[in-house]
């Protein structure tokens, strides 16, 4: 491991088709070819994923978003340490980077809980990313600690970021790593939650919930204008459809969708014991440095 003055960048060596090459990690599964016949090609590797790390945007069972980054920043690190092997036929994302097989690498983000296995199809992961990662389901390590949900939540595209008014959202299956495209037409804010929905909710826990916000005296202001049956339909649809409800008022939708968010990714609203995952939705534009979203600061 050596530092690259000119960039103060940490060095990773890495066997580019058999040739070792130094490599810079700007996250856990993507880097920055740094010399060699590659030289300033960017590289995602196949296989895995690891958390968002633009910021606290991830949340299922009972992690909170800070939490869940924290793993994001460990899987970081845990790249730039190893000496990895990795192979590419040149093949390419739909980002322009190039696909890399980095098996040890995958293997072992995944086994320590700094990853979960994913590739872009309905075909399961490499069998030893799979077994990887149910060893570090059953020893609850890292990101599993506090649940599991069916899918975890990759990436979210509001609708109207495309020209076809059609927006998607990435779902991965943690049972094997294959991916699914939830097609939708919702139009998400800057710093919403998006959640998966639930099939199982249960009118009882709302009916509470709804009870426990009109106890709240500092929620007085933000529900007045609700009645209890617009309050309750309102946390139903969320539970259902993992969204806020469009006839909420606008300025009260993101302080009414952060509460519901964190009761629903924990399964607060439902009648099955499922853990649910939830993303908090800002475009590529707002990511990164000064025009950085409030919410990732």
């Amino acid at each position: 491991m050596s530092t690259i003055t000119a960039h103060a960048e940490i060095a990773t060596r890495a066997y580019l088709n058999g040739v070792p090459t130094p490599v810079y990690f700007n996250d856990g599964d993507s880097f920055r070819v740094l010399a060699g016949p590659y030289k300033g090609t960017r590289a995602r590797t196949a296989g895995f994923n690891t958390l968002e790390s633009y910021g606290p945007v991830h949340m299922w069972g009972s992690w909170n978003p800070n939490e869940l980054s924290h793993y994001a920043s460990l899987g970081t690190l845990n790249a730039r340490k190893g000496t990895w092997n990795c192979k590419s036929d040149g093949n390419r994302d739909g980002y322009g980077r190039m696909l890399w097989d980095c098996l040890d690498l995958a293997i072992e983000q995944v086994q320590k809980g700094l990853a979960h296995s994913m590739t872009v199809t309905m075909q399961g992961a490499h069998p030893a990313i799979q077994k990887a990662q149910r060893e570090a389901i059953a020893n609850k390590r890292g990101i599993w600690a506090h649940g599991v949900p069916k899918f975890v939540m990759t990436s979210l595209h509001s609708a109207d970021e495309r020209s076809s008014g059609v927006g998607y959202n990435r779902n991965v299956a943690s049972s094997d790593g294959h991916s699914e495209k939830k097609k939708h037409t919702d139009i998400y804010q800057e710093c919403q939650f998006v959640c998966q929905p639930s099939d199982a909710v249960d009118a009882r826990k709302v009916s509470d919930y709804v009870a426990a916000l009109r106890a709240d005296a500092s929620l007085d202001k933000t529900l007045k204008s609700y009645t209890d049956p617009q309050l309750t339909k309102l946390v139903e649809e969320f539970a259902s459809t993992g969204t806020i409800a469009k006839y909420a008022e606008k300025s009260h939708r993101l302080v009414l969708d952060s509460m519901l968010a964190v009761h629903h990714a924990k399964g607060h609203f439902s009648s099955s014991s499922d853990v649910l995952a939830c993303m908090v939705y800002v475009k590529f534009q707002r990511r990164y440095g000064a025009s950085k979203a409030t919410c990732l600061r």
